[in-house]
């Protein structure tokens, strides 16, 4: 599969002008027709809804975006509840699903209406103490143990995975909540990240499908809902061939059909929480060739570095680059592509066969549209890019402006030392 960009390097040059490169930008049509079809896959099941992983993309005009489109968000964090409900989600349009969670936060969720899914067993106490009863609906995260194996190329590792309960622990659960007053449940599990295979949603549904049957039989819980959660991926190399979210909406229909309507549970919604697969290729990092040092190897010294993305130096990830108007010339400088930290991992391209670059040209950093500016940091003083959607109509609105001096200085506002600083600003 060829990667093209969204945008074209005259529409890129226009941007630089008022937004100097290093920053993110997002494609609004992109994204909107990803979420119709989504909605499309599992219009079959009539409680389904996404709820989008804010942790991936924790922007509001892109969290506005998606309510347009009818979804709500998963939040794992006191700030992402913050950011939900300023963006007019509210009640049971918020998933709360975090793990090693503070009270405060318990506190927040519950305040909002939000449905909390609960990660441990010893959650329940904790949660009670906090807000002073159960709510009526609540959800639990499932970690089966073991392996989960797709094909030889794709297994993960649940039992290595912090997150959720045991199969013992979630009857016990399900058991306890109910006594303590629950009357909805959900059920949730994460076993597999970035999957680019159609086989891993229906995998999933079939151990989750399963699990519900056995919760309803045996504890007399009402299950109303299954989280499918994430686990989605994209395509981030060329060779590799996308998800088709039809075929897989398709494969989960028929195990729904399989193990839960005979089960006479035909009326339990689907969630998905996904966040790669709604954004990820529907962002991009623009960045700028500054410098070209010939040593032991050839580099190309770029304006952005790891900090604007951290998934090269952190994972060893792939992540595509267009050297933008020079798509067709052929690839056959080999490169290293790297950014300005003081660290050596910081490198968005290692031995990487690249057109020839030229100080001055402009890359296209693919697949950053999630996990991508939120995982930022300022090691090195570096600042954080602005972010920056393209409209279906073709103008650009700046969803998020690049960090100053100003902000890195911020918090030490009550030093007399921060006093000086500020003066030279």
């Amino acid at each position: 599969m060829e990667k093209k960009p969204f945008v074209t390097l005259e529409k890129l040059q226009e941007i630089a002008k008022d937004y100097p490169t290093p920053f993110h930008l997002y494609d609004e049509r992109g994204i909107r027709e990803n979420a119709r079809r989504l909605k499309e896959a599992f219009a079959w099941n009539q409680g389904f809804k996404e709820y989008f992983a804010v942790k991936a993309t924790p922007n509001p005009f892109i969290l506005k975006l998606l309510k347009e489109m009818g979804c709500g968000t998963d939040c794992s964090s006191l700030t992402e509840l913050m950011m939900s409900d300023a963006c007019g989600f509210h009640g049971h349009e918020i998933m709360f699903s975090s793990n090693e969670t503070p009270p405060e936060e318990f506190a927040l969720a519950d305040k909002l209406g939000a449905v909390i899914n609960l990660d441990d067993i010893t959650h329940i106490p904790c949660l009670e103490e906090t807000i002073g009863y159960i709510p009526e609906t609540i959800s639990c995260r499932y970690n089966p143990g073991g392996l989960f194996q797709i094909s030889n190329d794709i297994m993960d590792n649940p039992g290595d995975a912090k997150y959720g309960m045991t199969t013992d622990q979630i009857f016990q659960a399900f058991r306890i909540l109910k006594d303590k007053g629950a009357k909805y449940f959900g059920i949730h599990a994460f076993l597999a990240s970035n999957t680019v295979t159609n086989e891993y949603y229906p995998m999933l549904a079939k151990v989750l499908f399963e699990l519900a049957v056995r919760l309803h039989e045996e504890t007399g819980a009402q299950i109303r809902f299954i989280n499918l959660s994430g686990g989605i991926g994209i395509p981030y190399r060329p060779d590799q061939e996308p998800n088709d979210i039809m075929v897989i909406g398709e494969g989960v229909r028929r195990v729904y059909e399989e193990v839960l309507v005979p089960a006479g549970m035909g009326d339990v919604a689907l969630y998905t929480e996904l966040g790669r697969f709604m954004l990820g290729p529907y962002g991009c990092l623009v960045t700028k060739a500054i410098h070209e040092k010939h040593t032991h190897k050839e580099y190309i010294g770029v304006d952005a570095c790891a900090v604007n993305l951290m998934r090269p130096a952190m994972y060893g990830s792939y992540h595509h680059i267009t050297v933008m108007g020079k798509e067709q010339a052929p690839c056959d400088h080999k490169y290293d592509v790297v950014g300005s930290l003081c660290e050596n991992n910081d490198k968005f391209a290692i031995d990487r066969m690249l057109p020839e670059i030229e100080k001055g040209d402009l890359l296209v950093i693919h697949d950053t549209g999630a996990h991508g500016f939120s995982m930022g940091y300022n090691y090195n003083g570096k600042l954080r890019s602005a972010e920056v959607l393209l409209k279906e109509d073709g103008s650009v609105l700046l969803i998020r402006r690049a960090e100053t001096p100003k902000d890195y200085f911020a918090t030490f506002d009550f030093c007399d030392i921060f006093k000086e600083i500020e003066r030279s600003l």
